[in-house]
């Protein structure tokens, strides 16, 4: 998904930068890179990426589980939505911190024009070091809250709900009586339209992390606004790459519920979600 995730950053930085998806692609291998130009910010998104999906996950079965404990089953299931989103939001809170530094880099490295003294993982490290400092790498951190933890209360609270609605609504069986392969691809499906809400969702969000990382310190020694930027942007502009970020989003958080749940199926548990009475699994 990086070239995706590249173009995106782009499109959303000059909304003119290219036609769409293909035209990107045709325009980024034609340049001096080649083709390789396409998954440039590989590395930080793979490691960035990885940390916060490691806090992500394991902190939401974590905070699941406790709250539940904490608030007793009966309410727990009553309310379980509501236990959703406030695991959700809360592990998201703390994968953040993991993620941002790296989530800098890879827009820095994505949006960069020539001469900016930005080139690969490490020489992008240094440079944002050197000329910005510790605050180089967090000054997006409260955008980033802003744009993953409602985009991941929504995969959450949102993946749980389909799930069940597939089990009760499509199926109308119980969870239990497919077989765990049956199981995975409910959780590919409710993982992809899941994905495409929280997208949505979080997109305005999105934009101005890509924007405000994509630039260092003005002139006059100072980082850019969210304010300004927004004045910037405009409405419009705040929707730039919707459509590939719909794609990445969808094909991305369907792959990691897959992977997840997997896991768990290896491991011996229960796949997430389609057991109402039973929140805290």
């Amino acid at each position: 998904m990086t070239p995706i995730d590249m173009l995106k950053c782009r499109m959303q930085v000059d909304p003119k930068a290219y036609r769409g998806i293909f035209d990107g692609i045709h325009k980024v291998a034609a340049g001096k890179a080649g083709l390789s130009g396409i998954y440039l910010g590989g590395t930080a998104t793979f490691i960035g990426y990885s940390l916060q999906g490691m806090g992500k996950y394991g902190g939401y079965e974590y905070f699941k589980y406790n709250y539940s404990q904490a608030v007793g089953a009966e309410k727990a299931t009553k309310h379980r939505t509501l236990l959703y989103l406030s695991a959700s939001a809360t592990a998201e809170f703390f994968a953040d911190i993991m993620l941002c530094p790296l989530e800098t880099v890879k827009v820095r490295m994505q949006t960069a024009l020539p001469g900016e003294g930005v080139g690969g993982f490490m020489s992008t490290i240094k440079h944002i070091g050197a000329t910005e400092g510790l605050h180089g790498f967090y000054k997006g951190i409260a955008p980033l809250w802003f744009r993953q933890i409602p985009y991941t209360m929504v995969k959450f609270a949102s993946f749980e709900n389909i799930v069940e609605a597939i089990y009760s609504r499509v199926l109308r069986r119980p969870k239990d009586r497919f077989s765990k392969a049956q199981q995975l691809g409910v959780t590919f499906a409710a993982g992809y339209m899941a994905g495409i809400l929280c997208a949505i969702v979080s997109h305005p969000a999105d934009t101005i992390v890509s924007k405000l990382n994509s630039v260092g310190k003005d002139p006059g020694g100072k980082n850019p606004s969210v304010s300004a930027i927004l004045n910037e942007l405009g409405f419009a502009g705040v929707w730039a790459g919707l459509l590939p970020r719909i794609f990445m989003i969808g094909t991305l958080t369907a792959a990691q519920w897959f992977i997840f749940d997997s896991f768990k199926v290896r491991t011996g548990l229960p796949t997430t979600g389609g057991e109402s009475g039973k929140p805290g699994h």
